[in-house]
């Protein structure tokens, strides 16, 4: 980034800051994951609460979020949501969301996971509340701006510190290990029969990037549920898709080459530049360097299906977006000059798919497999945490008789379609399942090359189940979605500045 363009940056930055800082009043949350890991459910399931909690009644008692404080000491006045704030930007469609979980109108069978996220949403929701600190106790208020964006887009921010040359060296080193070889040897076979310093050609451009975005597709399914996929927009190219700037890959060029002018080594790398000069730049500098707290979600329980490879890759991954945060305490100076992000959430998704015995151990493998990222963010004074939950919880606990054994298990209805134990499921019938237990020593889960482990063989094995069906409220309407440790995570994000 040249200092023009750095320059013209940090000076837009300083100036929303500084309106952002006059308004004490308001808090930027950034909500990402890598795919399908639950950052719609996530953000439903909290203004869903949000908005309900202010007006909740003596039959839905305060114990259901007993770690939120301003809940729990009865200081949340009304919560409410606002009309989006910045014109350009998609508002986050909750009532679609919420409609989904519950079935809306068309009943229990119509309820579904919404879909995922593949672009970049806001949400607005205005907290009002009774102050019980500092010099202007009582009545107060917090606007709060949730900000939606795919964490693949995360993924890329490292791209603004790599030139090509390093990219393509790191990229294909990764191709190469075990847990990829497989996956991406057409990729990589048409890579090694090119010449970077042959004359540029469209067709093979085109060709090398098609098999390319195919490998990082492949990264992606069940299978493997491999996480550092950069660039993103190869995975979800909008109305990108085919442009010069999404359509280059990495190549074998030896560190220190010159790359000449005119050849496919020149053109890629231009490619690549437009990419970060396009894409990865506009959305740091518009979107994530204005926030001022940040969750990423993970769902872990995907890499420990695919066993000790895709666990390692998923450290890897949050290693990495620790690269993208200006993470520190935010101060006045910090604020209005360089913004930090200064609270940071990691947290693993679907508790509800293991018996509640297994939770602390899978907040446990968290806190392992973001150690390396946590200690960075730590050391610029950032307060950071790792937690398990579930944002709607899907299943209830059970013991289950299995022989001479009593098995802690989960029950819920699976999706149409899975298979457990040998059974596939119809999407309406409930299950007893057996998820097996976690280790309680975190290390074991990194240990090995294992890719995909078969059912037979595997430790523990996650289903996927439909959303709950919701018990009535006390208006006669749904009741509130249930949850596993979602209070504390608000409590962790918003609790300080609603005190």
């Amino acid at each position: 980034m040249s200092f023009i363009t750095n320059l013209f940056a940090e000076t837009g930055g300083v100036a929303r800051s500084l309106v952002d800082y006059v308004s004490r009043g308001s808090l930027r949350l950034g909500v990402t994951g890598l795919s399908r890991s639950g950052k719609t459910v996530f953000i439903t399931a909290l203004a869903h609460h949000l908005t309900r909690l202010a007006s909740q009644s003596a039959a839905e008692p305060r114990k259901s979020f007993p770690v939120f404080r301003v809940h729990a000491d009865g200081r949340l006045l009304r919560a409410k949501l606002k009309p989006q704030p910045d014109d350009q930007i998609p508002r986050f469609t909750l009532e679609e969301h919420v409609a989904a979980l519950t079935g809306g109108g068309d009943g229990p069978a119509a309820r579904r996971w919404p879909d995922s996220t593949r672009r970049i949403s806001e949400l607005r929701i205005t907290i009002e509340f009774e102050r019980r600190e500092g010099w202007r106790k009582g009545p107060a208020e917090l606007t709060l701006d949730i900000v939606d964006y795919p964490g693949e887009w995360l993924l890329d921010l490292p791209l603004l510190g790599k030139d090509f040359t390093q990219w393509s060296r790191e990229t294909i080193e990764a191709a190469d290990t075990p847990a990829r070889a497989m996956i991406a040897a057409q990729w990589r076979g048409f890579v090694a029969s090119i010449d970077p310093d042959a004359p540029e050609d469209e067709d093979t451009a085109r060709n090398v990037a098609a098999l390319f975005t195919q490998y990082l597709r492949a990264c992606r399914q069940d299978r493997y549920a491999l996480s550092t996929l950069p660039p993103g927009r190869f995975l979800m190219p909008g109305d990108m898709e085919g442009s010069p700037a999404l359509t280059f890959s990495p190549l074998t060029i030896s560190e220190g080459a010159r790359l000449k002018r005119g050849t496919m080594a020149a053109m890629m790398a231009r490619r690549y530049e437009s990419y970060r000069t396009h894409v990865v730049r506009p959305f740091f500098r518009d979107h994530f360097s204005r926030l001022d707290r940040q969750i990423v979600l993970i769902d872990a329980l995907s890499a420990l299906n695919s066993g000790p490879a895709a666990v390692r890759d998923l450290e890897t991954a949050m290693t990495d977006v620790m690269t993208a945060f200006r993470a520190g305490r935010s101060t006045l100076l910090s604020q209005l000059f360089r913004p930090r992000i200064d609270r940071i959430l990691f947290a693993a998704t679907k508790a509800d798919h293991l018996h509640h015995s297994s939770h602390d151990r899978l907040e446990a493998i968290l806190r392992m497999l973001v150690e390396r990222a946590i200690s960075r963010a730590q050391g610029g004074g950032a307060l950071v945490d790792a937690i398990a939950i579930a944002a709607v919880r899907a299943t209830r606990e059970a013991s289950v008789k299995h022989g001479s054994e009593t098995l802690d298990s989960i029950i819920g209805v699976p999706r149409a379609g899975e298979t457990i134990t040998g059974e596939t499921f119809d999407g309406e019938t409930e299950a007893a399942v057996f998820p097996g237990e976690l280790p309680a020593q975190p290390r074991v889960v990194f240990q090995g090359d294992g890719i995909a482990i078969p059912d037979e063989e595997a430790q523990w094995r996650f289903a996927r189940f439909r959303p709950p069906v919701l018990r009535p409220g006390a208006d006669g309407g749904p009741g509130a979605l249930p949850h596993i440790r979602l209070d504390r995570a608000m409590e962790f994000l918003l609790g300080d500045r609603l005190l």
